[in-house]
C-alpha cells in the first residue's frame, strides 16, 4: 500500500514561492490565476497491510519529521493495491 502526504503551510504564514508562482503566471498572460500555493507531496510504500494502523503510523511520521507543525498542515491519503 502507498499513502500520500500533502503538505503545505497554514494560513496566514508568508508563501514568498506561491507569490512568485501567481505573478509568473500573470506575466505569462494567464490572468486568471489569482493566487498559489506552494506545497509538497510525499509518496510513500509501505509493508503495512492494516490501514488503520498504516495511517497511524504515517501520522507519527509526520509529527515527528515529514512536517514542521508549527507553520505547515498535512493530509494523509492511504492508497491500496487495486
Amino acid at each position: 500500500m502507498k499513502a500520500l502526504v500533502y503538505i503545505g503551510l497554514k494560513p496566514g504564514v508568508l508563501d514568498p514561492q506561491g507569490r512568485t508562482i501567481a505573478r509568473s503566471l500573470n506575466d505569462l498572460g494567464f490572468d486568471e490565476v489569482e493566487n498559489a500555493f506552494q506545497g509538497k507531496i510525499i509518496e510513500l510504500t509501505l509493508s503495512s497491510t492494516d490501514t488503520e494502523a498504516a495511517e497511524a503510523r504515517v501520522k507519527a511520521m509526520c509529527e515527528k519529521l515529514l512536517a514542521n507543525t508549527v507553520i505547515e498542515n498535512y493530509r494523509i491519503e492511504i492508497v491500496t493495491a487495486e
